[in-house]
């Protein structure tokens, strides 16, 4: 039977290597984190192009600093490969993969699961498996651990296996890998003790002790759900108050004085990123194997997901009052982006406005000064400048990102017609145009 001595001396002289499987948007920055704390780490990605970059001590995350990675990748404290086989060598592996949902909104654990494969073929005693990627309930004791276990070694006896959800939030100036609070479950105390051994000799945040890895995996799905929720009971509100001649935004200003009791969520085209719009739905279909249906949850997803036609049918209703139809107007759509100030668009709802600008054969161009080029259902997309003679020729300016970068003076001054989805105007004195929020 192995005690956690080894590994813990290890941790604490940091003698230990660190694997990373998955080196996207929570991967990279939990490695340079690890690195930068003193261990050596290998970063590993079924993507040569990826970890040829990382290599190179190309940044390609926007919440890892340029320079810090480059001194790590300089000094040999980070290495990036697709050969699993050097996971033979760490002493603890972070899975940091995908879980997307497909085309049922069933959880797609195959990511999951073939790196769980790749690890078991080097499993050694006295080593750490954690799962990181956002997942149902159960996913680390029912899918990642027989995996493991098929190896013969058995998990609190010869190897250490725990879940600790990613907190990322991409364009968070405050909050980031190092500083934000970890939750920690592992499947035996000696696991979680392990665990949380690693993540605080890390972050400089908290580290969050649960009993269990179901804890620590409801608790991640907990967290987006009230997100989801609460934005899409926004949302509701927005679709309302328009019908009542309200600025909902004016009563969210409102509401928000309350010291107690009220916390703000905003409206918008819709949800973006890749945990918002997702998350909720791995617990929606696991629900289903108690025979329990998530009603709250499926209805402010459904609230949400509406939003992208919701936005469309304002601009036909808009234009409209000039005597134009959609079909074959100048539309200018501002964002691409899920958020401001960021150049991830996974799941952003612009994709489905564009789909939608294209079904009704609207002539429109998208403009993000993040992103240069995006794809939807297979077809590539190119974003251009902002200038003068886009606003002043476009039938309709529409903000779907407010982005800091985007000069919303110029906006309200060379724009005929403004439909506003994240209240981005709120700071201009004069709007010449003839301007709408959500």
């Amino acid at each position: 039977m192995v005690s956690g001595k080894t590994l813990l001396t290890k941790i604490q002289d940091k003698t230990a290597v660190i694997g990373v499987v998955g080196l996207g948007y929570v991967g990279l920055p939990l490695a340079v984190e690890k690195a930068k704390a003193g261990y050596k780490v290998i970063g590993f990605d079924i993507l040569p192009n990826r970890v040829e970059q990382v290599n190179q001590g190309i940044n390609y995350i926007g919440d890892v600093v340029d320079e810090e990675l480059k001194e790590i990748v300089n000094n040999g404290q980070l290495q990036a490969t697709t050969d699993y086989s050097l996971i033979a060598e760490v002493d603890a592996v972070a899975i940091c993969v995908p879980t997307p949902l497909d085309k049922y909104q069933q959880p797609n654990v195959s990511y999951v699961e073939s790196s769980a494969k790749s690890i078991a073929k080097y499993l050694h005693p006295n080593m750490l498996v954690v799962l990181e990627s956002t997942t149902y309930p159960g996913t680390t004791e029912e899918i990642v651990q027989p995996i493991l276990e098929e190896t013969g070694l058995k998990v609190g006896q010869d190897f250490f296996l725990a879940y600790s959800p990613e907190r990322v939030d991409p364009g968070n100036k405050v909050f980031n890998t190092k500083n934000t609070p970890k939750v920690v479950g592992g499947v035996t105390p000696e696991c979680t003790n392990v665990a949380a051994a690693l993540y605080r000799s890390v972050l400089e945040g908290e580290v969050h002790v649960v009993s269990s890895p179901k804890v620590a995996e409801m608790e991640k799905i907990l967290e987006n759900t009230f997100r989801n929720i609460n934005i899409g009971l926004a949302n509701e509100m927005a679709i309302l108050c328009n019908k009542m001649g309200i600025d909902i935004w004016e009563v969210i200003d409102a509401a928000k004085t309350k010291p107690y009791g009220f916390m703000a969520f905003y409206p918008g085209p819709g949800l973006g990123g890749h945990c918002i719009p997702i998350d909720p739905f791995y617990l929606t279909w696991k629900a289903r194997e108690y025979n329990y249906h998530t009603r709250l949850i499926e209805v402010a997803g459904e609230i949400n997901n509406e939003m992208p036609d919701f936005v469309v049918d304002r601009i036909m209703k808009i234009l409209n009052r000039y005597g134009k139809a959609l079909n074959g107007a100048k539309v200018a759509v501002l964002g691409v982006a899920y958020k401001k100030d960021i150049d991830d668009y996974r799941e952003s709802p612009v994709m489905e406005i564009v789909k939608l600008l294209e079904k009704y054969n609207a002539d429109f161009v998208t403009v993000d000064p993040h992103i240069k080029n995006f794809r939807v259902d297979g077809k590539e997309y190119e974003t251009v400048p902002l200038t003068d003679e886009l606003l002043t020729s476009a039938d309709i300016v529409l903000i779907t990102t407010d982005h800091t970068a985007f000069d919303y003076e110029a906006i309200a001054s060379k724009a005929k017609v403004i439909f506003d989805t994240r209240n981005a105007m709120k700071g201009v004195q004069k709007i010449e145009a003839d301007y709408e929020k959500l």
